[in-house]
């Protein structure tokens, strides 16, 4: 790994260990034989929770995807190829469903092998050096970010701190305020004995802790748990403020998602925690790039939608239905930069490494387009697998909207189908975007917010926080939710930010549609074609766009695509209900 030695797990105590048993049982002999009771048990045992967080591969998810770059595709920003399949909107969320079940067990393997590092050391820690403190204390921080990602996802869950005996196996679920709770209280203790900056990569520290607070108060915040709302807000706003200085944003965006950016000083420095990849040392790869891009140079399994793509500002500031640069027949013009940064469409000239260096331009309706014959340097017209091929049906103007992700998939110096970028799983720009949310939301609008949020923009040339939003709440939830949008897009937030906000039947409500239909083309576009946002306040607030002035120019997907409130929370799957009946189901299902 990447500037960090993972270790795997002893493996006489990961022996007991079962990803198929939610609570994922630590042996308990292990603490009571006094197995963590010196730096290099407890570094060994830090090592194997480390390795355990990545859950590469889970059922329901993608082959060799970290589950974070999936969760888009759980929304109405984004798809999967076959049509109606996005869980929540399409009746394929049950309690049988393969990620709901697999991500369950895979973060409760991570709070078991946590809880036997925590458990296990806890009367060896007073004698022992500040480094095996900081080992636990990073032990704590994973624990905490299971816990979140499991009350984000599933509401009231098991809830334990210490290795589970046979006895304790059949329980109830624990409020999810008093896990959430839990998680601040944790954060903050062992966030005083982290170091500000990791010195390697991959480590968790003291910013990545108190981010990690920010995100977990916002949460409660948004939802207002146990009717403590604005309590968990300013708990949010603070610890973000904590952390607003310590870190820095990157100069260039798009080299946060690219292997050679990556090494840049200013990258490592936004990137407060990530799962690290490599191929040196231990081997550890993913495959994002080559599961999203044209079907002449991968699969195109995953596809974002028209609903993030039309979020994107002009480059004046102002929505697509509110400027004039707007272009129904080039889209991708006069656009937030970040646009072109994250998605490609129709038209574009791109550059991908699939073994080679294939550069083409990505071509929507005709069997033929022109591809650079690296040789020569000669622009030859070739066929084109997104409309000639066998696969044709799965492409990005059959079964997407016509956009590709651009995101990770601008990879020059590595295969795409064995890619060792890292994957960011909390950069800088969050915590400053979680802030000025968390500011906003108690209706504290002042210079601090606005500051925050231009960060942000001006790092991608966007102006600055207009003069008509500045003391107008509404006007400014609506900017900092599309700001967390366009920026953080397919980095793992928008799934639990489409909770927070309420908008999931907005999202994920009625069919999807996407670029003009064959007949048409962009060309047969006309000036007025251009997307309401103002179909309702909460549409507008939320930049959700309405295609039915013209619908009957864009081509249609999702067609039989349903919310139920339910969706709001994911189901208990069906086998560890099985297991431990007292869990009791989340209403609907």
């Amino acid at each position: 790994m990447k500037n960090l030695r993972y270790l795997f797990f002893v493996a006489a105590a990961l022996v007991c260990v079962s990803c198929s048993d939610f609570l994922d049982r630590e042996p308990t002999s292990y603490a009571s034989a006094g197995f963590y009771k010196s730096e290099e048990a407890i570094k060994d045992g830090n090592a194997g929770v480390y390795n355990g967080i990545y859950m590469d591969g889970l059922g329901g998810f993608g082959y060799n995807l970290p589950y974070t770059t999936f969760f888009d595709h759980f929304t109405g920003l984004a798809g999967e190829r076959t049509q109606n399949t996005t869980i929540g909107a399409g009746s394929g969320l049950n309690p049988d469903n393969a990620a709901v079940l697999s991500l369950w067990n895979s973060l409760y393997s991570t709070v078991a092998r946590a809880n036997g590092v925590i458990d296990g050391s806890k009367n060896y820690l007073d004698g022992l050096s500040d480094k095996a403190k900081q080992y636990v204390a990073e032990v704590k921080v994973l624990r905490d970010y299971a816990y979140y990602m499991l009350i984000a996802l599933y509401g009231n869950i098991p809830f334990f701190t210490a290795p589970v005996t046979v006895d304790e196996y059949d329980v109830e679920r624990t409020d999810r305020a008093a896990v959430l709770d839990f998680i601040l209280q944790d954060l903050e203790e062992a966030a005083a004995l982290l170091p500000w900056r990791a010195t390697d990569l991959g480590r968790v520290d003291k910013a990545f802790a108190l981010g990690l607070k920010a995100r977990a108060a916002l949460l409660g915040g948004s939802l207002n748990y146990a009717g403590k709302g604005a309590d968990y807000f300013r708990i949010a706003a603070a610890a973000a403020k904590e952390v607003i200085g310590q870190r820095a944003l990157a100069t260039n965006f798009d080299d946060l998602f690219t292997l050679n950016g990556q090494a840049k000083d200013d990258v490592k420095n936004e990137t407060v925690f990530a799962f690290m990849y490599s191929k040196q040392g231990t081997i550890k790869t993913h495959v994002i790039a080559f599961g999203q891009v044209s079907r002449n140079t991968g699969q195109t399994g995953r596809h974002p939608l028209m609903l993030l793509a039309d979020t994107y500002e002009c480059i004046d500031g102002k929505r697509i239905d509110e400027s004039p640069l707007y272009d129904p027949k080039h889209p991708q013009r006069n656009r937030d930069p970040r646009f072109n940064a994250t998605l490609w469409m129709h038209g574009d000239t791109v550059t991908v490494n699939n073994g080679t260096l294939v550069t083409q331009v990505l071509e929507a309706y005709n069997a033929e387009t022109y591809f650079r014959n690296n040789a020569t340097g000669v622009w030859e017209l070739r066929n084109n697998a997104d409309i000639n091929s066998g696969a044709a049906w799965a492409s990005f103007c059959n079964a997407g909207s016509g956009y590709l992700w651009a995101k990770y998939s601008k990879e020059t110096s590595e295969n795409i189908s064995s890619q060792s970028c890292n994957v960011p799983v909390m950069r800088y720009a969050e915590v400053l975007l979680t802030y000025a949310e968390a500011k906003i939301e108690l209706n504290e609008l002042d210079q601090s917010v606005y500051d925050a949020i231009n960060a942000v923009r001006n790092r991608s040339h966007m102006p600055s926080v207009s003069d008509d939003r500045k003391g107008n709440q509404q006007k400014m939830r609506q900017l900092v939710r599309r700001e967390r949008k366009v920026e953080l897009a397919l980095e793992g937030l928008h799934l639990i930010d489409m909770r927070r906000w309420g908008i999931g039947d907005l999202e994920n409500g009625a069919p999807s549609y996407g670029l003009p239909t064959d007949d048409v083309r962009y060309e047969g576009m006309s000036d007025n074609d251009i997307p309401n946002f103002k179909k309702s306040d909460r549409h507008d607030l939320n930049d959700i766009a309405s295609y039915d002035a013209y619908k009957h120019k864009l081509k249609l997907r999702d067609e039989n695509r349903t919310w139920n409130k339910k969706y709001e929370l994911w189901p208990v799957p069906q086998l560890a209900k099985d297991r431990s009946p007292k869990l009791g189901q989340n209403e609907g299902y």
